[in-house]
């Protein structure tokens, strides 16, 4: 196969709930002439965001981290997955498991600089055989629930909800719990009808009946299901573009 990346190319972003941690590997990567851009990340949830909006090449992830360990990003990130990815950890007990996860290498802390550099060249490697990926829109979720896969269509959901660092998926009648916040899901959804009408509310444009006045001056989101939800002042205008009410700002 003829390589399509160059190494000097290389965009990477550091994963680490501690400071010093990700300080440590930006400055090693920052000595590294093929290293064209370091970013960093100190949550999980920060890193999905990230890795689905800047698609870099190379991540170096921290396995322990709060709310969101390292394993769960990949798992949310689903096909969405960075081409190469050095997990990174202080314990040795997750190495089997990384590498079934599809873990480059495995970095266990306090590692030397030459066992950094030999899984930074292993990742080089990688990538200049890695096939550019192309961004696409998110069309399926996926929920699992007691031993069960669920795949739903983004376009069958009507409006989902923030549960804490749960988002609660409604599906005409059912609902669904995805572990997944409301900011990860909006920035998924994006390229879907999707719009965000309240701090805890998304909308499915497309399910939207009428909107209705209330009486201290704000307005209701009725939906075709018959749900009525809140639409909060600060985001009633971007609805309102969506639906061709208002004109956006780029006509």
């Amino acid at each position: 196969m003829v390589p399509t990346r160059k190494s000097a190319q290389l965009r990477t972003l550091v994963v680490d709930d501690e400071p010093l941690a990700r300080r440590n590997l930006t400055v090693l990567l920052r000595r590294d002439p093929d290293i064209r851009t370091v970013d960093e990340c100190g949550s999980g949830e920060e890193a999905i965001a990230y890795i689905r909006g800047e698609r870099p090449d190379l991540v170096f992830l921290d396995v322990q981290m709060p709310e969101y360990d390292g394993f769960d990003v990949l798992e949310m990130l689903g096909e969405d997955q960075p081409p190469a990815i050095v997990f990174v950890t202080a314990h040795d007990d997750y190495a089997l498991r990384a590498f079934e996860a599809g873990a480059l290498d495995y970095l266990l802390k306090p590692f030397t600089d030459a066992r950094f550099r030999r899984a930074l060249e292993r990742a080089k490697q990688r990538l200049e055989y890695q096939p550019t990926r192309r961004a696409g829109p998110t069309r399926r979720l996926v929920v699992k629930n007691a031993g069960q896969v669920m795949f739903l269509d983004v376009a069958d959901v009507d409006w989902i909800e923030s549960a804490n660092y749960y988002a609660c998926l409604h599906v005409g009648s059912d609902t669904h719990l995805l572990r997944r916040s409301l900011a990860v899901l909006e920035q998924e959804l994006q390229s879907a009808p999707f719009c965000r009408i309240h701090r805890s509310t998304i909308v499915n444009v497309d399910r939207v009946s009428t909107l209705e006045a209330t009486k201290d001056g704000g307005y209701e989101v009725v939906l075709k299901s018959g749900a009525r939800l809140r639409m909060s002042r600060r985001f009633r205008k971007a609805l309102q573009q969506r639906l061709g009410l208002i004109d956006s700002p780029a006509s």
